[in-house]
């Protein structure tokens, strides 16, 4: 076991033989942390936690209460192989939170980026990519082998199907199920959710240029009732725009994927 020594674990602590404990952390009471996690600098993990299998946690993220972190993933073909956890710096992770190990089949390795929100009872399934400053909203789900650009928000109660690719800045409403990949900046909403439009508030958030967002909205029209198949449609918004943002989700739409995509309505 290699624990710093200005890292402070509570004497009610479990933390096994040849776990790494980073400088400035913290173990609350009541936690087991598993032989193979490590945890970065300034980690803290509050009381009654369970943070097992091989786990890594970037420096200064917080797990809060009653978080389940790198259990075996809910997938009946998995049969003991040795896949990993690998989470980033500075994510809050909220209180019943359960994030599981890649697969042998999915890659290996279920990854979280930075600085990400994961509220209460929220749920990351094996070998899922999320990207960075992702929030995911309370009892929300993510299945295995799903991919979260950066920036996407998945609203409360929601459910996102396996393999699919939720794009950069997008936006999915409550209560919604998305079964299709969406676009990078698309909102999307409905029990059986559709692409309604651009995620227009992250948009000017970010400072985007009003040409830009009508570059997009024009490019959400052409895919919805342009010339030839989806994908043609695609194709040729890349060959004839001018607009970095445009560009990156003809990109995405292009893109490997197992999934069709939600269109516009």
């Amino acid at each position: 076991m290699s624990v710093d020594p200005t890292a402070r674990i509570h004497p009610g602590a479990i933390v096994e033989e040849g776990a790494t404990i980073g400088a400035d952390s913290e173990v609350g009471p009541f936690c087991a942390i598993g032989a193979e996690v490590t945890l970065g600098r300034g980690v803290v993990v509050k009381s009654h936690n369970v943070v097992t299998g091989v786990t890594e946690i970037g420096d200064g993220t917080v797990i809060y209460p009653f978080s389940c972190i790198g259990e075996v993933p809910q997938d009946k073909k998995y049969g003991g192989e040795r896949t990993r956890l690998v989470i980033g710096a500075r994510n809050r992770i909220r209180e019943h939170v359960t994030m599981n190990a890649g697969t042998e089949g999915g890659g290996g390795v279920t990854r979280i980026g930075d600085d990400g929100l994961f509220m209460a009872g929220c749920h990351v399934a094996h070998d899922c990519t999320i990207g960075d400053r992702v929030i995911v909203v309370n009892a929300s789900a993510i299945a295995g082998h799903c991919v979260l650009e950066d920036d996407v928000i998945v609203g409360g109660l929601s459910g996102i199907h396996q393999f699919v690719r939720i794009g950069q800045g997008a936006i999915i409403g409550a209560l919604s199920m998305v079964t299709n990949d969406v676009v990078p900046y698309g909102l999307v909403q409905g029990p059986r959710a559709e692409l309604d439009g651009l995620n227009l508030v992250g948009l000017k958030r970010r400072g985007v240029a009003r040409a830009d967002i009508q570059a997009l909205r024009i490019a959400l029209l052409t895919l919805k009732q342009g010339e030839g198949t989806f994908m043609d449609r695609a194709r040729r918004l890349g060959e004839e725009t001018e607009s970095e943002y445009v560009r990156r989700m003809v990109a995405f739409i292009t893109g490997a994927s197992d999934r069709s995509f939600l269109v516009p309505r």
